[in-house]
């Protein structure tokens, strides 16, 4: 038996209490301080330490404000939580290149019908009365931004000296161009001392398909504000339509003058399209043209302009019979609109193609 030495008086000793030998410390005479959280008790191991309060506070003031928008999203309406998604969505709509050019849009509530299309729409639409030599002719234009950028079409301007613009409101301008490009039947004029407009909403025309539902407004024989409808009947149909006026041939006359002439399939609707053409890839609609519905708006059911109205077929003049009896029959056609967005700057400058 092996034994600890040790020199007397190494460790303290105690007096005992208590019955026995046995000695033992004496009782501390303050309560000792308790540990702020417990060890569990049991065979389990603890946990990580709880965070302060600080900290759990710090986290959940981000969600109480995510909370609050999307209650006050809620509350507000269909329009604010449309806007929030836009935001949010932004960046993944400009990687995809939709091309969709901000102005007036359909509310939720009429989002799909013709009503809600026409409501939305008709008060970017104007009637363009042009005068020139060879008389008076009227067509229609597309407002796109609010102080007074009107996009028609070019035959609709061509060789006038003086251009009046005739709002929804029946309230009247003196415009001027800016640009015009004849090889795509488009012009850009601006109204003098406009303000506050209504503006369209520039779609997407490679998202079109055949069948998709679509609105036109115009004012066909100078009745403004006129809405037709119908469906996206073929695309890419190559019209051919006159550059120039030609002493009016291009132009659309009231009371039963000249017509805008085009030619399709190789042969000429409206009258003689003259010696100077152009051939572009057009939108073909059932919707209802007429004569004067020229640089309107052929219109998605989101309210998106997704073509600008250009020319019509017209069986009675292309018999021969007189452009007087001449009207639609159900097919249209329409510059696509990203033929017209990617055209804006050449016209804004002033130049043409």
């Amino acid at each position: 038996m092996t034994e600890s030495q040790r020199p007397s008086g190494e460790y303290p000793m105690y007096p005992s209490y208590g019955n026995g030998e046995a000695a033992y410390p004496p009782p501390p005479s303050y309560q000792p301080v308790q540990p702020a959280f417990p060890a569990p008790t049991g065979p389990a191991s603890p946990g990580p330490a709880p965070e302060p309060p600080a900290a759990r506070r710090r986290v959940r003031k981000p969600v109480a404000l995510v909370a609050a928008v999307a209650i006050a999203a809620a509350v507000v309406g269909g329009g604010t939580a449309t806007v929030i998604g836009r935001l949010a969505d932004a960046p993944a709509a400009t990687a995809a290149g939709s091309g969709v050019v901000p102005g007036t849009t359909v509310s939720q509530s009429d989002k799909g019908t013709v009503a809600g299309v026409a409501k939305a729409l008709s008060p970017t639409i104007v009637e363009i009365g042009a005068t020139s030599t060879a008389g008076q002719s009227t067509g229609s234009g597309v407002v796109i931004t609010s102080d007074g950028e009107i996009v028609t079409n070019n035959h609709v301007i061509a060789d006038a000296s003086q251009i009046k613009v005739t709002l929804s409101t029946g309230k009247t301008y003196t415009a001027d161009v800016v640009g015009t490009d004849p090889d795509k039947d488009l012009a850009l004029i601006k109204l003098e001392g406009a303000s506050g407009l209504k503006t369209a909403t520039l779609g997407d025309s490679s998202q079109v398909a055949v069948g998709d539902q679509v609105v036109a407004i115009g004012s066909p024989e100078g009745l403004t504000g006129t809405v037709t409808s119908g469906i996206v009947s073929a695309l890419d149909r190559d019209v051919t339509v006159a550059k120039e006026g030609d002493n009016g041939q291009g132009q659309e006359q009231q009371g039963g003058g000249r017509q805008w002439p085009f030619e399709f399939g190789g042969q000429q609707f409206n009258g003689d399209t003259g010696e100077s053409t152009t051939t572009y890839k057009a939108i073909q609609t059932d919707a209802s043209l007429n004569p004067g519905n020229s640089g309107g708006a052929l219109i998605n059911m989101n309210g998106e302009i997704i073509g600008i109205n250009s020319a019509m077929y017209s069986a009675s003049s292309a018999s021969g019979q007189g452009s007087s009896g001449a009207g639609s029959v159900g097919l249209g056609f329409a510059i696509p609109v990203n033929t017209l967005k990617a055209d804006l700057d050449t016209l804004r400058a002033g130049n043409g193609s």
